[in-house]
């Protein structure tokens, strides 16, 4: 039987999904314990709020004495989900409310730094850098664009710094995502560290690594830079892969196993209504009506689907 406590959680997470910002404060005001209680996986009601991207609920929650250092079964916490969902805005409230910003979640090394840098988030990455760049890793120097770090890590003959692939544990923010194990192999490290760049949009980053070593098509852990790129929807390096020699029309890994197989940068592109992506991935060559291996469709298709009809048109035009 369902606790009186449960129903309350279940309640405040319904307000939550609601953005019902009157009805959240009155509950937690009546029942002030519910800012600390815990639900499915360890996850409370500030994550909750968080996910939302809605910063008056997590500050409702917060003023009603939430504990943002608190965090779920993964050690995920509040700031991670600011992160993830990259807001500055939530990210800097929740750095003044006493975040800790060096913890890692889903693995070693996956501070909340990592995850805004996982998903390209420049402006909430560059917040939490800031402050903390732990864990400090090729990953962070190739996401963050810093050449001094990159420097650092990676020397123009190739030769890396042991703290280049340090801390690599962490490689997915959810378990939609595949289990991976990543190893100290170099050319791993380096070639992983493109994708961070490119999902980041960092092309002067890019240009670095593929000038010692990075190979411009490798594909690491499900998606290749370009890939990340066109999925994150940042024109400008795409332009600068395809200058460096990237297979447009390559297909590959992407995301989850149900996500993409045999998909194009250009299927991911057109998935996330990147208008000035898809127009770039054209410029370079891209096939508009090349089949993926799961859904045995064409990015038409793939536009067809998601509705994009702007970007339709784009492709039926090329």
């Amino acid at each position: 039987m369902t606790s009186p406590a449960e129903l309350a959680f279940e309640q405040a997470r319904q307000l939550i999904d609601a953005r019902d910002l009157s009805g959240l404060a009155r509950l937690v005001g009546d029942l002030p314990t519910l800012v600390h209680a815990h639900g499915k996986n360890g996850n409370d009601l500030l994550g909750m709020a968080a996910a939302t991207r809605d910063e008056r609920l997590c500050r409702i929650l917060l003023d009603h004495g939430a504990d943002p250092a608190s965090a779920n079964v993964h050690g995920w916490t509040a700031l991670h989900q600011a992160g993830y969902v990259g807001s500055p805005l939530l990210v800097t409230m929740l750095l003044d409310a006493g975040a800790p910003i060096g913890v890692p979640a889903r693995g070693d090394g996956g501070t909340p730094l990592v995850v805004a840098l996982f998903w390209g988030h420049r402006e909430a990455a560059e917040l939490l850098a800031s402050r903390d760049l732990a864990p400090g890793n090729l990953r962070v120097a190739a996401g963050l664009g810093r050449a001094d770090l990159l420097d650092a890590l990676l020397a123009p003959d190739g030769t890396l710094s042991p703290a280049a692939g340090a801390h690599r544990e962490f490689h997915r923010p959810h378990s939609g995502f595949p289990e991976w194990r990543p190893s100290d192999d170099p050319a791993e490290i380096v070639d992983e560290a493109l994708a961070w760049a490119a999902r980041n949009d960092r092309s002067d980053a890019v240009r670095t690594l593929v000038e010692r070593g990075a190979k411009v098509d490798a594909d690491v852990y499900r998606g290749t830079a370009l890939t990340w790129a066109a999925a994150q929807g940042k024109a400008e390096v795409i332009g600068t892969l395809a200058e460096l020699g990237a297979d447009v029309n390559r297909q590959g890994t992407f995301g989850g196993l149900s996500h993409g197989e045999g998909v194009t940068a250009l299927h991911l592109a057109v998935q996330g209504g990147h208008v000035d992506a898809v127009r770039a991935l054209l410029a370079a060559g891209a096939d508009p009506s090349l089949e993926d291996s799961l859904y045995s469709s064409s990015a038409v298709g793939w536009a067809e689907h998601f509705g994009q009809a702007e970007i339709l048109s784009l492709l039926r035009e090329a």
